[in-house]
Formats: structure tokens, C-alpha cells, sequence
């Protein structure tokens, strides 16, 4: 049996597995070098109609040689000989056993019986060669040589010969010299599946949408191919090409030669590529048929999160989610959208305590994200839980690179206003958190120095402090830097404070026109403010 012919019994397998499962697809996965997948689909589908066991066994031989089990790959190639003793392959298969026992006469012997039963096949040829060149391609490098010559003298134009001339380059490194063997391979045969696959593995990063484009060649010619769909789909994740993902995922979850495991991943591409309701029903779909999919449940929550009709049973959602999650916390594994999530809904239904919780537990699996910090620092201000919205916006500060203005303000301010909240009970912490306040004012000073703000804030310590006069000249300084900013009225209630303040201070001291001076400051930013011009005219 020639390449071509064996190429086509892979193709007819594949297109008869549109309605049953055969050999066909895990041969096509083992010729990609996806050996565990193409074990999967072999062992699956030995039995069913339409699987010709001789090839299912001798790929399935050849797989366990690469596990190093010799004693597994003899008896699966027996197995190939006892189902079809015509079929040339499981005597190669067996012959590189002998080879890697140093037994050579043996190998030489199980290859000529392999030759006899298909003399005139390049493709028997060029397994023997591959079989001395996997157990030692320095010791046989004359052997394998010849047995190529053979090859081409059988039939030049043959596949296999260039395929393998093409991974012993890529083996090399010599990408280029293996791509043009690659496509001499395609071009002598347009079926020569295994090179469609080759090439675009060699082009994944350095050109993918060469490699893209031979994968879409490769799904014309057979569009069946599980392999093909799945490949195509990951070429196009790998670019950022969710949508299209998704779509090629979608056909390939779909065929009957799909792993189980590469349906959360369609979900997931459902989810990413923005097809929310899509994405949402078919997580649903898998629920159905394994109440206990856990990353089902997951993308069914996320998809649901983001469809506004969802709203109403999102709660109810989280919390299952979430009690599943904690059942089995090692197997049922978060990722940092599902703490985000989960938290934001606890703490939309006022389950604060308990979307706290969630939150922290995220930040101790994943304690360099820096988004569940922030996130867990806004849901203390929403419980009135400065020092702990201080504390974790410290967190956020820690993990982010070149924290902006506004991080550090923002800093400054949760820790001003923890410094208040533990004002009365605990001085020592109060003033903890005040230096921290300023620590953060003057970073964001440097990144921002004609903001008013930071200098505000300086004034803002020293009043609670009980230092009046030094928080006097920082509002003052304050007020000069905000007067210097465009549309200051953007500023309007702080210029408001801030003016009250100074002349309140100054009428203090009974200096009236200074006071005056200020509170007409004020009016320039309310001037309609009749009691307040009342009060000042009265001056």
C-alpha cells in the first residue's frame, strides 16, 4: 500500500467519520506530533466500524515506542499483525524493536518481510528509514540514505519521502530547508495531509497567517478533520481572532472526534469573542448533560454577567458558583474574573461581609493582582472601612508598575480619611495613616506639581492635627496653585472650602479686609449665593 493510497484510506476514514468514529483522525493527530490526542482517538475508536485495526495498532505501537514502553509497543504491534497480517507497517514496527534491542539481523529480517508485502510502496520504504533513524541516525545515517534512494527510485514524486526529509530539517532547526520540503510534498500530492499540518506549525509564530492559510487549504481538501478545525480555531486564538475562534470551535465541538476538554475552551471563546448569549447557552447545554461541570458553571455565570436580561438570577448564580468553588477550592480553580465577578455581585446585593470575603480569598491565591486590591479597597469605602480601604489600595499601589497621579492620590486619600476614621479611638494609628497620606501626597505632587491638590491635603493633616496656622498657609499655597489651573471651575467646591477656610481664619484674627479679600474668592464660585454675599457685605 503506496503513500497515496494510505493518505486515502485516512481520508475516507475522515469523511466517514462525519457519522462514525475510525482510525482516520488519531493517525492524522499522531502525523501533527499531538501524540497523547492521537493515543486518546486511537484507543477510542479501535473498535468501531469503519476503523481498520492493523493502522490503529501500529500507530498506537509507534506512540508507546515514544513513551519508551517497548513491551507495550511489541504486543500492539502484534496485535496490527493477528487483525492483518498483509499490512506491511506492524513488521517495520517491529523490526525497530529489534533495532533498539541491537538486533539487527532481526530488524533486517521484519523489514524485508514488511517489503514483500508491498514492494512497490515508497511509503514502506521511507518507515524503515524512519525506524533506523529514531533509534540511532548516526549509526544507520548510510542506511537511511539508501532506503530514501529507494524510495525515490520507487517513485520520486512521492509524499513521504519529502515529509521526512523535511522533519529531519525542522529536527535540525533548518526551518526554511524543511518548509520548501514540506511543499514539495504538497506539491507532488494535495492530500498529503500531515505536511499541510508541518508547515503551519513551522510558520505559528514567525508567519501565522501563512500558517493560518494552509490550515483553511487543508480544511477544503477535508473538512471533516477534527484536527483541522481544532488547529485552525488555535492559530486563530493565538491571534487575537476570538470571533473567528469561535466559530471554527464551534464546528469542531461538533464533531464526534472532539475531546471533552476543548468544549470549556469554546466557552471560553464565546465568552471572549463577545458572543455572550451564545456563549451563556451553550455552557447551559453542558450543565444539562453534567450538572458537575464546574468550568460550564463558570462560563455560564461570566457569559450571564454580561447580559442585561440575566440581571434578576445573577445572584443566586454567584453564590452557586461560589459554594462550588469552595467544596473542592484545589480542583475547582478560580481565575481572577471569577473573584471579580462574584464579588461584584455580593456587593450589588449588599452582602458585603461575604463579597469581602471572596475578595480576600482571591488576593490570597493570587497575590500580585493587583485589580482584586482595588477592587477589595472600593468595597471597604462601601463599608465605611477606611483603614481597610487604605490597607488594600496599599496592595494595588505594590502591584502596579509606575503607579500614575492618579493611583497615588487616590492612595493619599483613603489613607487621609482612615487617618479620621481612627482620629478618636486609636491616635497612634490615626497618625500611621496621616504620614502615609502625605507620603503619597508628595508622589503625587512630584508627577503632578501644579496640582493644588496634594498641598490641600497637607493642610487638610495639619487641621486634624490641631496645627491651624500650618494648615492655613498650605490652603493658602493651595489656592495659588488651584487659580493657576484652566477651568478652575471644575474645582468649585474644593476653591469653595478652601476659601471659606483662609478667611475664616483671618477674620479670626480680626484682619477683615484679608478675611473679605478670600471670602470674595468664594462668590466667584457661587455667586449667586445670597446669604453668603449678605454675610460678607456686612463686613
Amino acid at each position: 500500500m503506496n503513500y497515496k493510497s494510505l493518505i486515502a484510506l485516512v481520508l475516507a476514514g475522515s469523511a466517514f467519520s462525519a457519522l462514525a468514529q475510525t482510525h482516520a483522525e488519531g493517525v492524522e493527530y499522531y502525523e501533527a506530533g499531538q501524540l497523547s490526542n492521537a493515543k486518546e482517538l486511537l484507543q477510542r475508536n479501535i473498535n468501531n466500524a469503519g476503523t481498520d485495526k492493523a493502522v490503529g495498532y501500529y500507530y498506537q505501537g509507534l506512540i508507546s515506542l515514544s513513551d519508551n514502553n517497548a513491551d507495550e509497543a511489541r504486543a500492539f504491534f502484534n496485535k496490527g499483525v493477528e487483525a492483518n497480517p498483509e499490512y506491511a507497517f506492524n513488521y517495520i514496527g517491529l523490526g525497530q524493536l529489534d533495532l533498539i534491542a541491537n538486533n539487527p539481523k532481526e530488524a533486517e529480517a521484519n523489514f524485508k518481510k514488511a517489503e514483500g508485502l508491498d514492494k512497490k510502496d515508497p511509503a514502506v520504504q521511507i518507515a524503515i528509514a524512519r525506524a533506523y533513524n529514531a533509534v540511532n541516525p548516526e549509526l544507520y545515517a548510510k542506511v537511511i540514505t539508501k532506503r530514501v534512494d529507494k524510495a525515490r527510485k520507487i517513485d520520486m514524486k512521492d509524499p513521504s519521502i519529502y515529509i521526512f526529509e523535511g522533519d529531519i530539517l525542522a529536527q535540525a532547526k533548518d526551518y526554511g530547508a524543511a518548509g520548501a520540503k514540506y511543499e514539495m510534498a504538497l506539491n507532488y500530492d494535495p492530500n498529503a495531509t500531515a505536511a499541510y499540518f508541518k508547515y503551519a506549525n513551522l510558520f505559528s509564530q514567525v508567519n501565522p497567517e501563512y500558517g493560518i492559510n494552509m490550515l483553511q487549504k487543508l480544511l477544503d481538501l477535508n473538512p471533516d478533520s477534527a484536527l483541522g478545525q481544532r488547529s485552525l480555531a488555535n492559530a486563530y486564538y493565538n491571534q487575537g481572532m476570538y470571533k473567528e475562534a469561535a466559530a471554527e470551535y464551534g464546528k469542531y465541538v461538533n464533531n464526534p472526534n472532539h475531546f471533552k476538554q476543548d468544549e470549556d475552551r469554546y466557552a471560553f471563546l464565546l465568552f471572549y469573542g463577545g458572543d455572550y448569549q451564545k456563549g451563556y447557552d451553550y455552557a447551559s447545554q453542558l450543565l444539562s448533560k453534567d450538572p458537575s461541570n464546574f468550568s460550564a458553571l463558570r462560563f455560564q455565570f461570566m457569559n450571564a454577567a454580561q447580559l442585561p436580561a440575566m440581571a434578576d438570577q445573577m445572584l443566586p448564580m454567584a453564590e452557586a458558583l461560589y459554594n462550588a468553588h469552595m467544596a473542592a477550592p484545589a480542583k475547582n480553580v478560580f481565575a481572577p474574573i471569577d473573584y471579580t465577578l462574584i464579588g461584584d455581585e455580593f456587593q450589588k446585593a449588599k452582602k458585603l461581609d461575604e463579597a469581602k470575603a471572596v475578595l480576600e480569598e482571591g488576593i490570597k491565591n493570587l497575590p500580585t493582582n493587583a485589580a482584586l486590591y482595588k477592587q477589595l479597597s472600593m468595597l471597604n469605602v462601601d463599608r465605611r472601612d477606611m483603614p481597610g480601604a487604605s490597607n488594600a489600595y496599599d496592595g494595588y499601589i505594590a502591584n502596579t508598575k509606575d503607579p500614575g497621579f492618579n493611583d497615588n492620590w487616590q492612595a493619599a486619600v483613603f489613607a487621609y480619611y482612615a487617618g479620621v476614621q481612627n482620629k478618636e479611638n486609636d491616635p497612634a494609628a490615626a497618625d500611621t495613616f496621616f504620614q502615609k497620606a502625605l507620603k503619597f501626597g508628595d508622589a503625587a505632587a512630584e508627577q503632578y506639581p501644579g496640582m493644588y491638590r496634594p498641598a490641600k491635603l497637607k493642610g487638610d493633616v495639619a487641621m486634624q492635627k490641631g496645627q491651624n496656622e500650618e494648615a492655613i498657609q498650605y490652603y493658602i499655597q493651595s489656592i495659588d496653585l488651584l487659580e493657576k489651573m484652566d477651568d478652575t471651575s471644575r474645582f468649585a467646591g474644593d476653591a469653595k472650602n478652601l476659601y471659606n477656610a483662609v478667611g475664616n481664619a483671618y477674620l479670626d484674627k480680626k484682619d477683615k479686609e484679608t478675611a473679605k479679600r478670600y471670602f470674595n474668592g468664594y462668590l466667584k464660585y457661587d455667586p449667586d449665593n445670597a446669604d453668603y454675599r449678605k454675610f460678607v457685605e456686612s463686613l
